[in-house]
């Protein structure tokens, strides 16, 4: 098997680890906070990272020089995840999943400003296309517009920032450290909010939590061996196959079924996920150096 195939492999395995642990949230938010939800899912996480980064390289890779680079990051992870989770209990899973799909084009949008980058025409075209498609899908002002929509689309911007300060920061930085501040950072602060949300977990709930914060680490661990293997030009458009899921997961367990708008909104902004991605392995190809 190629490399290439298997980077896509891994992609889509841990493209469907985050569907199913975005269903679980959904779950566990009928009855808990998302406080609570994203305490317990750092909780179990936070470890797991802190053993893998030690079978890679040793703890040290934990050891970092720009603790308050982290500490933001950690804030604004904290922002996307509260954000997130709330959104997933106000709105159906594949609506939810089709707003965070903007996430990249933010990226696009804000790197010209935050960055100082040069954005060619062809990606800031296809930004702008699916911005209009994340309209499209919330409908401001419409018969279907909700607040929630509101709340996924502050998830995607925050993320966005996460995304802009590790393209920023990560070439300095041992990529376990920025793995694990930026889930510890989300531990303390919804754990020192914890007391005024906590409600005692079912049973079942328990092990919710668990499967959480399990199908968490391993979309993390996935989507890193899917970037090991294949260029990110190639395997980051596989991350659409998450719509897949939402539907199909949002339908069997909560019988939801996305209306007309919300396929067109989410092809709009596929289609300009999969034109910038196109544009980024164009430029790469030309910049490798020739035999």
């Amino acid at each position: 098997m190629s490399p290439s195939l298997q980077g896509i492999l891994w992609m889509c395995a841990g493209v469907f680890c985050l569907s199913v642990g975005d269903a679980i949230s959904k779950w566990l938010g009928e009855v808990h906070s998302p406080i609570q939800i994203i305490f317990f899912r750092t909780l179990i996480s936070l470890p797991l990272i802190a053993l893998i980064a030690h079978f890679n390289g040793g703890l040290r890779k934990l050891t970092t020089r720009r603790p308050g680079v982290h500490l933001l990051r950690g804030l604004l992870a904290t922002g996307t995840m509260l954000c997130f989770v709330f959104g997933l209990v106000l709105l159906p899973l594949a609506e939810t999943t089709a707003i965070a799909f903007a996430a990249p084009l933010f990226v696009t949008l804000l790197s010209v400003p935050l960055l100082g980058e040069r954005v060619a025409r062809l990606p800031l075209i296809a930004a702008i296309v699916g911005f209009i498609g994340v309209l499209v899908v919330v409908r401001p002002g419409g018969a279907g517009f909700q607040l929630g929509a509101l709340v996924v689309v502050a998830a995607a911007m925050f993320y966005a920032l996460v995304m802009i300060t590790a393209r920023r920061y990560g070439v300095r930085e041992y990529l376990w450290a920025m793995v694990f501040y930026v889930t510890l950072v989300p531990l303390l602060v919804t754990g020192a909010l914890l007391p005024w949300v906590w409600q005692t977990p079912w049973p079942a709930h328990w092990w919710g939590f668990i499967g959480a914060g399990i199908f968490g680490i391993g979309a993390m661990a996935c989507l890193t061996l899917a970037f090991r293997h294949a260029p990110a030009a190639l395997a980051a458009p596989f991350d659409y196959t998450g719509m897949f899921w939402a539907v199909l997961l949002g339908w069997w367990f909560w019988g939801e079924m996305p209306d007309l708008w919300v396929y067109v909104g989410t092809a709009i902004i596929i289609g300009s996920g999969l034109a910038i991605a196109y544009h980024e392995r164009r430029t790469t190809i030309k910049r490798r150096p020739t035999a």
